[in-house]
């Protein structure tokens, strides 16, 4: 892989042995690997023995977590912030895991809307809860570096359970992470 990386930097017009990149392979080869840990991490790992059970029954919702990944179709970073609630059905999670959940999804080669349903589905599947609502904001280095030169941020969204059939449910979530 090293190797790889040396002949990239030689196919761009770099001398991967000058003082500044002689060690870039190996660094760049370590980074690769913090930014795709997700493929190699199981994520019920993240939840197992973090979930409680309770008699709340009222929304819960983490806000705010800033998340970094990868666009899979250019490798360029795209970061933002991610929006989580849900409301039990029986059981929560610990707080803490919930941006550990975000982290695990985005730490792959990404399309935002993927890493917004996964989220969602995931915490469905893992919490069997009344419902979920995820939302996604994020900035795109594919947009702005390249030849578009444009500063948008993407913003998706996952609802499931309630979240998706009662629209006072849904509305109750935008408004508490600050979106109408």
């Amino acid at each position: 892989m090293t190797e790889l990386v040396r002949r990239l930097l030689a196919h761009i017009g770099e001398d991967p042995n000058r003082d500044g990149l002689r060690e870039t392979p190996r660094r760049f080869l370590e980074m690769l690997e913090s930014l795709t840990a997700g493929y190699r991490q199981n994520p019920k790992e993240i939840v197992s023995g973090a979930i409680f059970p309770v008699t709340h029954d009222q929304m819960i919702v983490v806000r705010d977590i800033l998340f970094y990944s990868l666009c899979e179709h250019h490798i360029l970073p795209f970061f933002g912030k991610a929006h989580v609630g849900y409301i039990p059905n029986g059981r929560v999670i610990g707080m803490s895991k919930i941006p550990q959940i975000v982290e695990h999804f985005s730490k792959k080669l990404q399309l935002q809307e993927n890493l917004t349903e996964e989220i969602a589905d995931f915490l469905m599947e893992a919490l069997a809860p009344k419902g979920v609502g995820v939302v996604v904001e994020g900035f795109h280095l594919c947009m702005a570096m390249r030849e578009l030169q444009k500063d948008a941020h993407l913003v998706t969204s996952a609802v499931k359970g309630i979240f998706r059939r009662d629209p006072r449910t849904r509305a109750e979530f935008m408004q508490l992470i600050g979106r109408r």
